[in-house]
């Protein structure tokens, strides 16, 4: 069981070699649904097989035996490899648990602090405009969705190119783009691997803005060369928009304008299914994995409990 159980703790390694390819070969959306839900699955997992793990080591202490109504011993391996693998699981998942608190508490406080400031300024439709020297500009999701625009990027940018700002951020609002990127946070902090899932997930939610607004404003090099003048002008400042916010800024920016500028490249579907298979691979085999390692662990526990014949 506790050989089983490892897989699921190894298999996270291969993301950062899925990934990239995933995104280059299905469409931005499908990209992001694809690697969001592969991350989640992965990091699922994970937890799971750290549970069961840590599970197993207490209940080779009698006091947790005792509590568990065991009557005979758990059938597991030599204590040797049981207990450290059960110390190290528990502290993995504090680690997780602690580093993920944190993170979501520093994130509530940051959208709580930007949705105050935005609900205090006039709007005008979904667009809050906000006095600041420093170019920035980002979705802001909540109800009702904001596009926040700072007063030194509506100076950096022309008409046209405020339009196509504007219709960027509102792709995301459009797209829940911060339910996949907060997924994708979670999902970082449960697994060291998943964090490289993390900065693809969120280049492919730019992706699929970026390819949404090109067909809503109708000009790819007009949307590109908006992108580049907006990150250009914001490059130089520190932002104070949450992390979780979507923003056109955001994200290795020349790839993204190169992107725009070249003439997209036709994806056969024999292409897309077999990134899609490599890409459901890894989070299928992980959760069999910890299903069967689970199975296991409650089979023994049942024969421990002398409620199965042994």
């Amino acid at each position: 069981m506790t050989t089983v159980l490892l897989i699921p703790l190894l298999l996270p390694f291969v993301v950062p070699l899925l990934a990239p390819r995933a995104l280059a070969r299905l469409t931005p959306v499908t990209a992001l649904w694809a690697l969001t839900v592969a991350a989640l699955v992965l990091a699922g997992a994970v937890v799971a097989a750290l549970g069961c793990l840590v599970l197993t080591g207490l209940l080779r202490v009698p006091a947790f035996a005792a509590l568990g109504e065991l009557v005979h011993p758990l059938r597991t391996p030599s204590d040797y490899a049981v207990l450290p693998a059960a110390v190290i699981a528990t502290g993995l998942l504090t680690i997780g648990a602690w580093t993920l608190g944190r993170s979501a508490l520093r994130q509530t406080r940051a959208f709580r602090t930007a949705r105050a400031e935005a609900d205090l300024r006039p709007t005008a439709g979904d667009l809050c405009v906000i006095d600041a020297p420093h170019p920035d500009a980002y979705a802001l999701p909540g109800r009702p969705n904001r596009i926040v625009v700072t007063t030194a990027m509506l100076r950096s940018l022309g008409p046209d190119e405020r339009d196509a700002l504007f219709a960027h951020e509102r792709a995301h609002n459009r797209g829940g783009h911060h339910y996949f990127l907060a997924a994708a946070e979670l999902a970082a902090h449960c697994h060291p691997a998943l964090r490289s899932a993390r900065a693809v997930i969120r280049l492919a939610a730019e992706r699929a803005a970026d390819e949404s607004a090109a067909a809503v404003v109708g000009d790819r090099r007009l949307l590109a060369r908006a992108i580049a003048r907006a990150a250009l002008a914001g490059h130089a400042t520190s932002s104070t928009r949450p992390d979780l916010a979507p923003a056109a800024t955001a994200g290795p920016v020349p790839q993204r304008v190169a992107a725009l500028l070249a003439t997209p490249a036709p994806r056969t579907r024999r292409s897309m299914c077999w990134a899609a298979l490599l890409l459901a691979a890894s989070p299928a085999l992980s959760a069999t994995a910890v299903a069967t390692g689970a199975i296991t662990f409650h089979h023994q526990v049942e024969i421990a409990q002398g409620e199965v014949p042994r």
